[in-house]
C-alpha cells in the first residue's frame, strides 16, 4: 500500500453461529465481558483507516444496537441473503472506492494481533494471512506452486488427500486493491441457482491469472488468528486472553497468587503492592489504590478501593466505594451505592446497599444496612437490620456518631438514632432516639419453675 492509498476495513459479522447453540448472535458472544465483535473493532481501530464497514445479517438490529456508542464511525452493511464470504465482501466493496486498499477480517476473531493486520494492510497486491497449526482439520489449505508462491486456497471439503496434509491454513484475513478485488470477485460469482457458495478465497487464483502479486503473511501467533465457532473454541480464546492480561499485569507489578485463576472482564487500574488471591473476578471498571489485598473467590464490579484495604474471601462488591484501610468480609456483600469511609469495617454475612459507613464504623456480623448513613465510630451488633422498605417506598435510617446498636435490632425507617445513643439488644424501634439516650423494647424475662416439658404422644398403632 502506498502512502497516499486509503485503507478501508471490511469486518464480516453476518454469521448466525449455529454451532454455538445460542439465541445470541455469534459476534455478540462474550469474551472477557465484551462481545467478540467489540474486541475486533478495538483492534482494527488501531490502524489508520478511512472507513470501517461491518457486514451484518442474522439479528443485525441487535448487533447494531450493541455498538450504538462505539468510539469509531461504523458503516453497517446488510448482507441480505447470505451466499458466502465472497458475497459479503462484494456487498462491502460497494461502499469502498476503487483506489483504496481493503482489508477483510472477521467479527469472530477477537484476538487477532494488530501486527498481523498491519502486515496485511502494508502490501500492494493480494496479501493472505496464514498460520501453521498442528491439526489443520476444517480449515482451507494454502497450496503453493513449484517456486513456493501461493497458487490457490482449497477448502477442506474440496481438497485432495495430499492437500489435506498441508499444515499451512487460511485464516480468512485478506487484503487487496479494492478495484481489482471487485473484478476478481465478479469472475468468481457462482451461476444463478447453483449450490456452491461464493468464496472469497477464489480470488487468489483469479489474481494469479492476471499476474498480480500474491503474498502470504504467516502469523507468529496461530492460536490468536483462529475464529470462534463453538463454545469450546470460545473457552480456549477466553483463557488465552486472560493469561495475556495476567502476564501484562504481573509485569506491571500486580501480585497474582495464580495467574491461571484470574479473570478480568473490564478494565483494571492498580497501584503498588496490590495482591489478588485465586479466583478473583473483576468486572466493569475497577480501581485499586496502593496496598490493596483481595482474598480468594471475591467478585468486584465497578468499584473503587482505596489504599490499605483488605477484602477477605468470597466477598462480592458492586458499585461500591471503599475508603482507606477498609476491612471487608469474609462473605460480605456491598451493593451499588455502598460507601465506606476510612477504617470502616463490614464483616461476614453483612449486606450494605445505598448506604454509607463513616470513619471507623463497624458492622461485623449478620446485618443488613440499606438506605442508611452510619456515623463515624458507630457499632452495629450482630443481626442489626435497617427496615427501609414499607412495601411501596424506601426510607432512610440515620445513625449518629459513636452510636451503639445492640444485637438483633430492627430499626424501622424513617428513623434517626442520635450521636452516642445506645439501643438495647433485641429491640424493634420506629421512633427517633435522642443523642446519648438508651432505647430498648425488650420484654422483661419470666421464669416458670417446675414447668412440665411436653412429651411425645404414643403412636396408638
Amino acid at each position: 500500500m502506498t502512502e497516499n492509498t486509503p485503507l478501508h476495513i471490511a469486518v464480516l459479522a453476518a454469521g448466525k453461529g449455529t454451532r454455538m447453540r445460542s439465541r445470541l448472535p455469534k459476534v455478540l458472544q462474550p469474551l472477557a465481558g465484551r462481545p467478540l465483535l467489540g474486541h475486533v473493532l478495538e483492534r482494527v481501530g488501531q490502524l489508520a483507516t478511512a472507513g470501517i464497514h461491518v457486514v451484518v445479517g442474522h439479528e443485525q438490529e441487535r448487533v447494531r444496537s450493541a455498538f450504538a456508542d462505539a468510539p469509531q464511525a461504523l458503516n453497517w452493511i446488510d448482507q441480505g441473503e447470505p451466499r458466502g464470504t465472497g458475497h459479503a465482501v462484494h456487498r462491502a466493496l460497494a461502499s469502498i472506492p476503487d483506489h483504496a486498499r481493503v482489508l477483510v477480517t472477521y467479527g469472530d476473531v477477537p484476538r487477532i494481533p494488530v501486527a498481523d493486520l498491519e502486515a496485511c494492510a502494508a502490501g500492494t497486491g493480494v496479501t493472505v494471512l496464514a498460520a501453521r497449526v498442528a491439526d489443520p482439520t476444517g480449515y482451507g489449505r494454502l497450496i503453493r506452486d513449484a517456486e513456493g508462491q501461493l497458487e490457490r486456497i482449497v477448502e477442506e471439503k474440496e481438497a485432495a488427500a495430499s492437500e489435506r496434509a498441508v499444515d499451512l491454513i487460511n485464516t480468512g484475513v485478506l487484503a487487496a486493491p479494492a478495484g481489482a478485488l471487485k473484478a476478481w470477485l465478479a469472475r468468481c460469482e457462482p451461476a444463478a441457482g447453483g449450490l456452491r457458495e461464493w468464496y472469497l478465497t477464489d480470488v487468489v487464483s483469479e489474481a494469479r491469472g492476471d499476474g498480480a502479486r500474491v503474498e502470504v503473511v504467516t502469523s507468529e501467533e496461530p492460536a490468536a488468528v483462529l475464529g470462534v465457532n463453538d463454545r469450546q473454541q470460545l473457552a480456549v480464546q477466553e483463557r488465552l486472553h486472560q493469561q495475556e492480561q495476567a502476564a501484562a499485569f504481573m509485569r506491571a507489578g500486580l501480585a497474582l497468587a495464580d495467574p491461571a485463576r484470574f479473570d478480568l472482564r473490564g478494565t483494571l487500574t492498580f497501584g503498588e503492592d496490590c495482591e489478588l488471591d485465586v479466583n478473583v473476578v473483576l468486572e466493569g471498571d475497577v480501581v485499586l489504590e496502593d496496598d490493596v489485598r483481595i482474598g480468594p473467590g471475591c467478585v468486584l464490579r465497578d468499584c473503587h478501593v482505596a489504599r490499605g484495604t483488605r477484602i477477605a474471601a468470597h466477598s462480592v462488591l458492586e458499585g461500591a466505594w471503599v475508603g482507606p484501610e477498609g476491612r471487608i468480609g469474609p462473605f460480605a456483600r456491598l451493593r451499588p451505592g455502598a460507601r465506606l469511609e476510612i477504617g470502616a469495617r463490614v464483616g461476614n454475612f453483612v449486606e450494605v446497599k445505598n448506604a454509607s459507613l463513616g470513619a471507623g464504623a463497624k458492622a461485623n456480623h449478620l446485618s443488613y444496612v440499606g438506605d442508611a448513613h452510619v456515623g463515624a465510630g458507630a457499632n452495629l451488633g450482630a443481626g442489626t437490620i435497617t427496615c427501609n422498605y414499607d412495601g411501596a417506598n424506601k426510607h432512610r435510617t440515620e445513625i449518629g456518631e459513636y452510636a451503639f446498636i445492640g444485637s438483633n435490632t430492627a430499626l424501622v425507617a424513617p428513623i434517626r438514632i442520635g450521636d452516642h445513643a445506645t439501643v438495647g439488644a433485641g429491640s424493634t424501634l420506629s421512633d427517633d432516639v435522642a443523642s446519648g439516650a438508651l432505647a430498648l423494647t425488650r420484654a422483661r424475662a419470666r421464669t416458670i419453675r417446675d414447668w412440665p416439658r411436653p412429651k411425645k404422644q404414643q403412636d396408638p398403632g
